[in-house]
């Protein structure tokens, strides 16, 4: 499960953040690629933007639940 306090601060602020455990897979950025981003300096995602309709927040969902080592949260700030 991810961590809020180990978030990357590229993060913007909202419900939906990556923490360090991301290994650059790629998946969430193909899933929903209008909300992840990828630091191409650290090797790993971040969420750009933050979802507002219902059908974006599932695509982060999506994100989410398919992440193989959980590092995307939902409780952010």
């Amino acid at each position: 499960m991810a961590e809020i306090d180990d978030k990357w601060p590229e993060n913007v602020v909202g419900k939906f953040y990556v923490d360090e455990q991301c290994i650059d897979c790629d998946l969430c950025r193909e899933t929903a690629p209008d909300f992840f981003s990828r630091s191409d300096d650290g090797g790993y995602s971040f969420v750009h933007k933050q979802p507002v309709e219902q059908e974006d927040i599932d695509m982060c969902m999506e994100a989410l639940e398919g992440c193989p080592v959980e590092a995307i949260g939902d409780d952010g700030d």
